[in-house]
């Protein structure tokens, strides 16, 4: 009976370290062949699922107009995602504090994303393609400050050494 209680653990550790190396082949599939991490998702996923505390934006570009989905911004990351919805080719540029940030060149349907990190001051975002911004393709947004706070009201006069009676 020993041969047999030896050969069943065997066979054990034999399928047990048969299935660890099924496991570890599978598991450095898709991560790009580096160990200890995995691949950023396609670039075809929405920014907003593939990072967090980034803001995303929608730029519509028609033949000659910039659509922004929102109009007041705060300073942080974004992620403007350009979509050509026109018949011409079209790009994003946004320049500003934080430097000049663009798409590539849109044909008529395709879409791109540009990230930045908005810092605050006033920007530009229009299209660099040849003409389009003396056609309408631009607009501008302020970023909201972060500046030092609003002055606090002053405090309730109180007497000399206390707290104000609070």
């Amino acid at each position: 009976m020993a041969t047999a209680s030896t050969r069943s653990r065997a066979e054990r550790a034999l399928a047990a370290g048969a299935l660890a190396g099924v496991l570890a082949g599978c598991g450095a599939a898709g991560s790009g062949g580096s160990s200890g991490g995995t691949t950023p998702p396609p670039s075809s996923e929405p920014p907003a699922a593939r990072t967090t505390g980034v803001t995303q934006v929608t730029a519509d570009l028609t033949d000659f107009h910039i659509a922004l989905s929102q109009k007041s911004f705060a300073p942080g990351a974004y992620a403007f995602v350009a979509k050509n919805d026109g018949h011409h080719e079209h790009a994003l540029e946004i320049e500003g504090p934080s430097g000049e940030n663009r798409t590539r060149t849109l044909a008529p349907g395709a879409s791109d994303t540009v990230r930045v990190t908005l810092k605050s001051g006033t920007y530009e975002i229009y299209c660099p393609v040849d003409g389009h911004a003396d056609l309408g393709m631009k607009t501008e947004i302020t970023v909201g400050g972060a500046g030092a706070p609003p002055p606090a009201s002053p405090a309730p006069a109180g007497p000399s050494g206390s707290d104000g009676g609070y």
